[in-house]
């Protein structure tokens, strides 16, 4: 399927669009090229962008989860999504994260050896598929993470499933492992 919103032309990006993409990009990505396919058609919004990239910014780096959780949870939704966008994006975030091969095809799977990444991933699934964490998860999940490290459970699942939705449904391709910018 070609890319339903291709990344905005270069002769097309002004003041407005690079300051919409200045959460995430340094100013020397903020162009088409930079950019990539998925950020690249964001700018075609700057007052879509200027909002949804400092909140995905904090998902992706400031967020309260350790990197390894996040990018369990975050190759989970991807797969459960058949997003090969977002699969590829974090493909090598998982591996800077400390997983293995093996353990990142487990999570796709949503299977860990460790209990509370085990956990998490059940967690991921009862989201996707009721939109709520049952009484017995969330309370499984309080031994463990903190009122914040939950919330922020919650809002990366809801993340990554939106941007797999934006993605699939913008027709954004996969690139290649450890190319591109966009999260």
């Amino acid at each position: 399927m070609p890319q339903r919103l291709p990344p905005l032309p270069d002769e097309e990006w002004d003041d407005r669009t690079r300051q919409a993409l200045s959460a995430l990009l340094p100013r020397r990505l903020r162009n088409e090229q930079g950019a990539g396919p998925a950020i690249g058609a964001l700018a075609r919004h700057p007052d879509l962008a200027e909002v949804f990239l400092p909140f995905s910014t904090y998902v992706l780096f400031k967020s309260s989860l350790s990197p390894r959780l996040r990018e369990m949870v975050t190759l989970r939704v991807a797969r459960r999504r058949d997003c090969a966008y977002e699969w590829a994006q974090h493909l090598p975030l998982a591996r800077q994260a400390g997983l293995s091969d093996a353990e990142i095809e487990a999570a796709a799977q949503g299977k860990a050896a460790d209990p509370l990444e085990s956990l998490v991933l059940e967690a991921v699934d009862e989201l996707e598929i009721d939109s709520t964490l049952s009484d017995a998860t969330w309370d499984a999940l309080g031994a463990r993470l903190d009122e914040r490290q939950r919330m922020d459970l919650v809002f990366t699942v809801g993340t990554y499933a939106l941007l797999a939705m934006v993605f699939n449904a913008f027709g954004v391709p996969a690139e290649p492992e450890g190319e591109g910018h966009d999260h």
